[in-house]
């Protein structure tokens, strides 16, 4: 999966298909889709009936001969031909029509780090039928830390948490490549599921799926730290009669909720450390953990990496956009990389 950046500067169109958002970037023009990686089908015909945020807001709200799909999980397309249908439908006619123009379409696409050769296969399969003649694959770790402004060109160490909607990923970068690096499956939709089971085993109320991560961003300013108050009014529906009901809910205790599917990702943190030789954890001291991705801004996540590491955390300015921005710079030929030529003699 290594792929130089002339290569890069050759491709028109780069793709971030990721389990929650689907991101495309064309040359040129900049950032023109980012919405769910979502699509609604009526099993009766096998006709695409929505996609994007208006498929997501058919989220268990929909009949029975409809069937809203997530073609993605886990970074790793697990639906191709869905993919490519939700892709086109995403793009429209007139960027259709705009690509297609290109002699000979060359596309970019994010990969999770360590995707097995299945995955890396669907991605590439997925834009061959979108119009593509040749498609280059960068790690996502590597887009990210461009996107979001990292030297990793340098040498010096550029530590990067990519947290996803179901994976997390950890890596030290030096000299334009990942020195070590790990990839944890606890992402966003883990936490999400363990505020669902707080909430359903000592408030016996059930929460809409769709309401739970709005809920967490509320708490991060009314709750979740330490200043704030200590008890926060919550609306769902009652488990046992099925009736609309609020409770007010302890923050300090969600917050412990919140925290306890982390653990892996504190583990992961570790390990990086551990495997990362000394003279980088110096810098990474110094420099601190940059954190991209939709679910960096999760109540809570950065105070825990800084008590748990003693390291400065940062969270990106624009954290969920960083991996196709990073590739969109790469197209677009702004990531100058650091020369070594070899010496004379």
């Amino acid at each position: 999966m290594t792929v130089s950046l002339d290569q890069l500067r050759r491709c028109h169109v780069a793709v971030d298909l990721g389990a929650a958002r689907t991101r495309v970037y064309i040359k040129g023009v900049g950032l023109v889709v980012d919405e769910p990686s979502v699509a609604a089908v009526n099993t009766r015909t096998g006709s695409l009936i929505a996609v994007g945020a208006l498929a997501e807001q058919m989220t268990g709200r929909t009949p029975g001969y409809i069937r809203v799909a997530r073609p993605v999980s886990g970074g790793t397309v697990v639906d191709i031909d869905m993919a490519q249908r939700m892709l086109r439908h995403l793009l429209g006619e007139k960027l259709r029509r705009q690509l297609r123009r290109k002699p000979r379409l060359r596309a970019a696409a994010c990969v999770p780090h360590e995707a097995d050769p299945l995955a890396q296969r669907a991605a590439v399969e997925t834009l061959v039928g979108l119009g593509a003649r040749r498609v280059e694959l960068v790690d996502t770790l590597i887009a990210a830390a461009v996107g979001c402004g990292l030297p990793v060109e340098q040498p010096t160490a550029s530590m990067i948490m990519v947290c996803g909607a179901a994976t997390t990923q950890i890596a030290v970068l030096s000299l334009g490549s990942i020195v070590t690096a790990v990839r944890i499956p606890v992402g966003g939709e883990a936490i999400d599921h363990a505020v669902i089971q707080h909430l359903r085993q000592h408030h016996e109320l059930m929460l809409p799926s769709q309401s739970v991560r709005p809920l967490q961003l509320a708490l991060r300013g009314n709750g979740l730290t330490l200043n704030g108050p200590a008890m926060t009014e919550i609306h769902g529906r009652d488990v046992a009669t099925g009736l609309a009901r609020s409770v007010q809910v302890d923050t300090a205790a969600v917050r412990q909720a919140i925290h306890a599917p982390l653990t892996a990702v504190l583990d992961g943190l570790g390990k990086v450390l551990r495997d990362c030789p000394p003279d980088l954890v110096a810098d990474i001291a110094d420099s601190g953990i940059m954190m991209v991705g939709g679910s960096a801004l999760l109540p809570g996540l950065d105070q825990m990496l800084r008590d748990a590491t003693d390291v400065p955390v940062h969270i990106a300015e624009r954290p969920d956009v960083c991996a196709v921005l990073g590739l969109g710079a790469m197209l677009d030929g702004t990531v100058q990389p650091l020369v070594l030529a070899p010496l004379a003699g």
